[in-house]
């Protein structure tokens, strides 16, 4: 009996850590994102770069403290095909604050307002901001960051460097 209580345990055990570490699957179908000229945009249409899809708002201190190296990132990777979005989940009063945010950071990419699906199928397990997640050139998810702080910030540069290099590596063979 007690053979059987404890692989019970550990098999519950194995279930719930497994469910605290899946990670969200690339939406499908129309579910993404608003632009400010009121356009669509979704993750496949970025095929062919590498990606960070970054959930933010412009009153959340962490965002504001990960948004300088996202900004350092676009400008020193663009050219090798990376490309970052800001995902705005700050609420309705903060969409009026995305300009002067964009304005008081320098932010050349784009700062975007996510589809109610996107934020299920990516935040629905954990809504703390910043989140951001890394997609290969496939569109497929690499790794999720949940927070910010330097040494995530420096993991988060060098995943993409490494996903931008594979690219480069896999063209000169």
């Amino acid at each position: 009996m007690r053979k059987l209580e404890f692989s019970t345990i550990v098999l519950l055990c194995v279930i719930v850590l497994s469910a605290c570490t899946k990670q969200p699957k690339p939406p499908a179908g129309a579910s993404g994102w608003m632009t400010i000229e009121n356009e669509h945009g979704k993750l496949s249409d970025y095929k062919g770069k590498v990606v960070v899809l970054d959930f933010y708002a412009t009153w959340c201190e962490p965002c504001r403290a990960e948004t300088p190296r996202l900004v350092s990132m676009q400008q020193r990777y663009r050219d090798q095909g990376l490309q970052v979005i800001g995902l705005n989940v700050g609420g309705e009063d903060d969409h009026v604050q995305v300009p002067a945010y964009a304005k008081e950071f320098g932010i050349q990419y784009p700062l975007v307002w996510p589809d109610d699906e996107l934020v299920q199928i990516y935040l629905s397990d954990n809504q703390n901001i910043p989140q951001a997640f890394v997609f290969d050139r496939k569109g497929d998810l690499v790794k999720r960051f949940v927070g910010y702080s330097d040494a995530s910030g420096a993991e988060m540069e060098r995943i993409v460097q490494e996903m931008l290099e594979s690219k480069f590596q896999q063209a000169t063979r």
